[in-house]
């Protein structure tokens, strides 16, 4: 009771302009609003921080993707050795999904855990530019892996505070906010790091590894950056818990691996969904723009603006399909909405010389739809003590789908061409859709519960509430 009365006093606000909190000798004294961490004010000088904390992260993860061109000739790449370093990030997630939380609850502490997360992103990305300065592939490929180590965990850490500081009413917005802002960082890496390489090409005279690596190196500056903000995240934390005299935060997630036995039929079909949905994604984003370049003859700058409209359409369109999704319910429907439309974007993208403008735009749709959609029907088929469970594996088997189908994506691509490899992604597309006719039936067998509309689960879930009282 009383750590949540601590929260409740960290959450509410007061229309006063300032608030008496005590400092170190324990003297109360009037506090500007700003530098109170009781109050909105400072709270959204916080989430500002918190926004961007994970802002470099994102920004270069799809460096090899915005840089797709100049990766394959300066290290002299085919594609299969490429898409490896797309791999090569997702192997240690395979495992980091169950351990990240453990580690930022138990052995960190998520202040602690935040920053040297976030120090494993910044010294993978350095590495990951050195690979490129000296042309050893093998060291590109070591700084993905640590890249990665810090990745996913930091993605943890980022929700953990958002849930400690804007807990209550406040705190969808605040997610809808961060998942905008890593849309953001994924869509101005596409759309600048190729004329940064044209610039740092200018001034030295000539293209090649060394270019490519002094990009990627001016690119770290983003992971640098959100250090800082980890930094000042910590020090912000830990002031609010000396002032207001509350703990420290938890990811909340409980992993325990025996769960997986009890996993429904249900759970694994959602779990073949999100796999065979999203391998067929991220893969073709990392590979899209000579996929522009080639089929449409689009310049390099418009292969990586089409190229970029998935994530430019997800900011926005993330928060507001939530939305819809929460009001209307019927989540098994618009998951099928949204792999249907993927589907006939890619077939669109393979057997047409349609505008691709179109297929994208409705990829980035039909992208944020199904995230919305899809990751909360977990909740609806797993008791509440194995959450974390099911999601850690279900993270878990993402990462290794996308670690597996992006090395196969490059060797496809380079035996068969772009043709045969959107055809691959179809057929991927079609696996998620079957599952999802599964899904309808298995469910529509049980009750139906997946598919409720929002008003029919309100009622259940008070009836629950009922019941167990």
């Amino acid at each position: 009771m009383a750590v949540r009365e601590e929260r409740r006093n960290l959450l509410d606000e007061d229309n006063s302009l300032s608030s008496p909190v005590r400092d170190d000798s324990g003297t109360a004294r009037p506090m500007a609003a700003i530098c109170d961490p009781s109050r909105i004010h400072h709270r959204i000088v916080v989430l500002m921080f918190m926004c961007f904390l994970g802002f470099g992260s994102y920004f270069c993860y799809d460096n090899p993707a915005a840089l797709q061109t100049q990766v394959l000739q300066d290290m002299n790449l085919n594609t299969s050795k490429f898409m490896q370093l797309y791999a090569w990030y997702s192997w240690p997630n395979v495992v980091l999904c169950f351990l990240g939380g453990f580690l930022l609850d138990r052995v960190f502490g998520i202040r602690l855990g935040t920053v040297i997360f976030s120090l494993f992103v910044c010294v993978g990305q350095v590495i990951f530019a050195a690979g490129a300065f000296f042309n050893a592939f093998w060291l590109m490929a070591l700084g993905r892996f640590v890249f990665g180590i810090g990745g996913e965990s930091l993605a943890v850490a980022q929700n953990t505070y958002a849930v400690n500081w804007f807990k209550g009413k406040e705190v969808n917005l605040v997610f809808g906010l961060q998942l905008s802002m890593a849309r953001l960082g994924s869509t101005v890496n596409m759309n600048i790091m190729g004329w940064v390489y044209n610039r740092i090409q200018d001034l030295m005279g000539h293209a090649g590894h060394t270019t490519l690596g002094v990009t990627l190196l001016i690119a770290s500056s983003t992971c640098i950056f959100s250090l800082l903000c980890a930094l000042v995240l910590g020090y912000l934390d830990k002031r609010a818990e000396r002032l207001l005299n509350k703990e420290q935060g938890k990811t909340g997630e409980v992993i325990k691996l025996t769960d997986v036995k009890d996993f429904s039929l249900s759970l694994w079909l959602i779990f073949i969904i999100c796999v065979a949905y999203y391998v067929a994604i991220f893969p073709f984003i990392g590979l899209g723009q000579v996929f522009f370049i080639e089929k449409f003859n689009f310049s390099p700058t418009q292969a990586r603006a089409v190229n970029s409209i998935v994530y430019i359409i997800s900011a926005p369109a993330s928060p507001v399909l939530g939305f819809l999704v929460d009001k209307t319910g019927r989540n098994l429907i618009w998951v099928l909405c949204a792999v249907v439309t993927t589907l006939a974007s890619h077939m669109m993208l393979a057997f047409t010389f349609w505008n691709p403008w179109i297929a994208m735009c409705l990829l980035g749709v039909s992208y944020s739809l199904l995230a919305c959609a899809l990751w909360p029907m977990v909740a609806f088929v797993v008791p509440e003590h194995q959450l974390g469970t099911a999601y850690g594996f279900m993270q878990s088997i993402q990462n290794l789908g996308l670690a597996l189908i992006a090395m196969a994506a490059g060797a496809i691509l380079d035996n068969r061409g772009y043709l045969f490899l959107e055809v691959f992604f179809c057929a991927c597309i079609c696996m998620a859709l079957i599952a999802i006719v599964m899904l309808y039936f298995v469910n529509y067998l049980r009750g139906g519960e997946l598919n409720l509309s929002a008003s029919a689960r309100a009622k259940l879930q008070k009836s629950s509430s009922s019941d167990s009282e």
